[in-house]
């Protein structure tokens, strides 16, 4: 039985029982609760205020009425509704009965708990009192309540809560993930996620783009689903937060190996209601922003557009070292190379929903983007020939001039139903991605008199579609089910061809043996169920998920093709969680999780861009399968300290592993070191990670992260006796400070151990440099500052940043190996001191009812008990 069919029956399987549950009837004790007459058309609106009459963000909002309960025989006191409440403090409760006497209640950590009596001045049934008289419009608006300000007062008694953040504060801390506003980060205006990722706490990015967490390969989402979008591509400024998931349950995909899931989530499908921004800036690089973004609602139909450009001109400049142990005589290669890269992109989002009722809502979504980059690249070569007593050498240079366009067009339909039953919903969706790139590369060296000219041509379309339905149904106020089943098409046709000039006949050559045609499938089905219970003080997550996957690559001009297949694999999970108090908490959690090759980790052929570091894939590489282990450790203090600690253990079999050797290659008639991966043996990695938050002086905040661990690559599979265990700790501070005059200071800085355990890259999509674990060496340490000042104008409508990163020139990354075959040192530097001058202003205000009708392709919820 084929996948597609293995597919469609698992989705008819559980869509079968969704229906069931959709078409059971409500109950005759919930009838009889509203006593025939208790509509549900009233609503209360307000705002949460502290002290200073300054709006309270996420602060819990909830209803609570007395009810007749049937099991017991008596009133019983249950929740009606409830919410969180805005960044500036607002709320609406809406569709509330309006027969009876309601509780408000409101918590915040830090403040003391506030309970409010309210109501439509309603009574229920056998209470005193006389029913509100009057025509239509006037009854419908005494069931649309203004409850106005309700202020809240500072208390040093703490709630319950896991989830623990300040006013207007740029992270949120919580036991299953952290949250990262950022749209408060001053440092990334103007720029892209890139210089976003940078500073964000557990985050770490390489001067290509690539980012780890805790020093492991995390899988990319944007919006809560996979995106063929490099992080250079999205622009910061179209960004509001960024959730780092480092241990997903079995709802979540089962990809992206050990660095667990970072979800970014974009602007537009947050900032719902009538709102709006336009932004600009300049750098001192001559790169130029800009960018907005509007958002509309007319009756049943909302529709949300973005734009941004963004213009990159980028300096880099590096060093190889490299002693060859091998040939007669020895020889020493040095090469110094300098980059320059100008180019831009430029993205437009859009779409809308389609309220069709009152509990059923369409999206449609598209996106475009177009990019242009150009960059030369000036490698200066030394080889010396290490003769006794002697030393002759050979000079020469390689002059690269590339040309990289590409196209990246997607579209979404996304469907989400509501129940009469509160937390009870459906939804469904699918997307389509398709990126092409297309390019060419000039390549001019000249040795000892002699100069060749290289051509390389490519075309390349990738193609990615997915297609998924979620279910969640709170069977009771303690107990939750979720399932979903899900596809993830992707379909890749490459054409890259290698030319050499011939001055004789003044024509471009085609050098056959170098012709790089290939295309692959990459197909993966999944489904999902988990079961969640709270009591008291315990609670407890259980979930399974299943998915078949099978990679099959093809090179039709070497009649040559490769498979990796796994008809099917399960990955459990598991999370318990215990409050031990009013301020502590604890929580240990298990998970399986997969990491796939990716495309130029699989592709068995030989890159000649750099003729001393060729580079070639491996057509029999295995996924590697990873168990993690977490405990969790979480304490609140009062105003506004708090303190994660979290020990992991994480174990991988057949770890991707790079890994160099040397060939003599006939082309360029000489002996080479060939970059490659293999499937070592595994590893392991334990240790502890600490985030403190703190808030001092009340305009004074720090996040501070610190992570230590003990990593071992077994590699003696691939090599005998090729073991390589190594400590690495890693620590970053965040640190903001607001000035008087609306100015707002932001320091960020980051210390990187040498590490031999750093697997970068998240995703199948991630080039050459897609996984630097190795057991051959280890990446050298590195340190960075970046620094921002923020002045807001306009009553915090609109704000000027100066930010400049990399202060100190300081950001080198790079790597030490040593085998059998030669010892090599290199490092690179990219964009030191970089100065951005960027202006924003924002418009509108929010509809907060908007959101929930929405699907807005968030898998916002690993672990939620307590």
């Amino acid at each position: 039985m084929n996948k597609v069919i293995q597919f469609n029956l698992l989705f008819l399987l559980l869509f079968g029982s969704i229906s069931l549950y959709a078409q059971r009837p409500a109950g005759a004790s919930g009838r009889a609760a509203m006593g025939g007459q208790n509509r549900n058309i009233g609503r209360f609106y307000g705002k949460i205020v502290d002290e200073n009459g300054q709006g309270v963000a996420y602060a819990t909002v909830q209803l609570y009425a007395m009810r007749f309960d049937t099991v017991s025989g008596s009133p019983q006191e249950r929740l009606i509704d409830g919410q969180i409440t805005e960044e500036n403090g607002d709320f609406s409760l809406e569709k509330l009965p309006i027969v009876g006497e309601f509780s408000l209640r409101i918590s915040f950590l830090g403040y003391e708990p506030m309970e409010k009596a309210v109501s439509f001045g309603m009574p229920g049934p056998g209470a005193g009192g006389n029913r509100p008289q009057g025509n239509r419009g006037a009854m419908a608006s005494r069931f649309d309540v203004d409850l106005g300000n309700i202020s809240l007062v500072t208390t040093s008694q703490l709630l319950n809560e896991v989830v623990v953040t300040g006013e207007a504060g740029a992270a949120i801390l919580a036991l299953d993930k952290k949250i990262f506003r950022v749209d408060k980060n001053a440092v990334a205006a103007g720029g892209t996620a890139e210089d976003a990722l940078r500073n964000v706490p557990s985050l770490s990015v390489d001067i290509d783009g690539n980012v780890t967490v805790r020093n492991a390969s995390p899988q990319i989402f944007v919006d809560g689903r996979p995106t063929t979008l490099s992080l250079d591509q999205i622009p910061a400024d179209a960004i509001e937060s960024v959730e780092v998931i480092t241990n997903p349950s079995a709802k979540y995909d089962a990809s992206g190996g050990q660095g667990g899931i970072l979800n970014i989530v974009m602007k537009n499908d947050r900032r719902i209601g009538y709102n709006g921004s336009v932004r600009a800036g300049v750098d001192s690089r001559g790169g130029i922003n800009a960018g907005g973004n509007i958002n509309a609602r007319e009756g049943k139909v909302n529709a949300f557009i973005s734009g941004n450009f963004n213009q990159r001109r980028s300096f880099t400049e590096g060093e190889l070292d490299r002693s060859n142990l091998i040939g007669e005589p020895p020889t020493n290669l040095f090469q110094e190379s300098e980059s320059n890269r100008d180019g831009f992109f430029a993205m437009g989002r859009g779409g809308l929903d389609w309220f069709m009722d009152n509990r059923n809502t369409l999206t449609f979504s598209g996106m475009y983007m177009r990019g242009q980059f150009n960059s030369d690249e000036t490698i200066g070569i030394r080889v010396d020939s290490l003769f006794q007593g002697m030393t002759n050498f050979s000079e020469g240079v390689r002059i690269t001039d590339n040309d990289r366009n590409f196209r990246n067009m997607g579209g979404s339909i996304l469907y989400k139903r509501l129940f009469p039953k509160a937390g009870r919903e459906l939804t469904a969706d699918i997307n389509f991605n398709q990126v092409r790139f297309t390019g060419d590369g000039d390549y001019q060296t000249e040795s000892n008199g002699l100069e060749i000219l290289e051509r390389q041509e490519n075309d390349n379309t990738s193609r990615f579609v997915t297609i998924q339905s979620d279910y969640v149904d709170p069977l009771s106020d303690d107990i939750k089910v979720e399932a979903g089943v899900r596809a993830a098409l992707r379909r890749n046709d490459n054409n890259n061809s290698n030319l050499v000039y011939d001055p004789v006949t003044n024509e471009w050559i085609p050098v056959q043996v170098l012709a790089n045609t290939y295309d692959f499938n990459d197909d993966v089905y999944a489904a999902y169920a988990t079961f969640s219970h709270q009591l008291k003080k315990w609670g407890y997550q259980l979930g399974l998920r299943a998915e078949s996957s099978q990679y099959t690559g093809n090179l039709p001009d070497a009649d040559t093709s490769f498979t990796n297949n796994f008809p099917l694999s399960l990955f459990p999970s598991v999370f318990v969680t215990y409050a031990l108090n009013e301020t502590d908490n604890l929580q240990v959690s298990y998970t399986r999780r997969v990491n796939r090759p990716n495309f130029f980790q699989l592709m068995p052929f030989t890159d000649f861009t750099d003729p001393f570091n060729l580079r070639r894939g491996n057509a029999n590489l295995r996924p590697e399968f990873t168990n993690s282990f977490e405990l969790n450790y979480q304490n609140i203090f009062a105003k506004g300290h708090n303190l994660l600690v979290t020990a992991y253990y994480k174990d991988a079999n057949d770890l991707i592993t790079a890994y160099q050797f040397s060939e003599y290659n006939e082309l360029i008639d000489q002996e080479v070191v060939v970059n490659s991966y293999a499937n070592s043996n595994g590893s392991k990695a334990y240790g502890v990670e600490l985030t403190l938050r703190n808030t001092l002086f009340k305009n004074v905040e720090l996040v501070s992260n610190v992570n230590m661990y003990q990593s071992e690559v077994d590699a003696s599979n691939v090599e005998v006796d090729l073991v390589n265990k190594q400590f690495t700790w890693f620590v970053k501070e965040n640190l903001t400070v607001k000035l008087p005059a609306q100015f707002t200071l932001q320091v960020s800085g980051e210390y990187q151990s040498p590490a031999a355990f750093t697997p970068s890259g998240g995703g199948r999509f991630r080039g050459w440099r897609g996984s630097s674990n190795t057991a051959q060496g280890y990446t050298i340490g590195y340190w960075f500052v970046d620094m921002a000042l923020r002045k807001d104008l306009f009553d915090r409508k609109a704000s000027i940043t100066l930010s400049m990163q990399d202060i100190f020139r300081s950001r080198r990354t790079g790597a030490y190996t040593e085998s059998e075959f030669f010892i090599q040192d290199n490092w690179r530097l990219r964009n030191p001191q970089l100065l951005r001058l960027n202006f924003s202003y924002r418009f509108g205000k929010m509809d907060a009812s908007l959101f929930k009708r929405k699907n807005t392709n968030m898998n916002a919820e690993g672990m939620d008990m307590m």
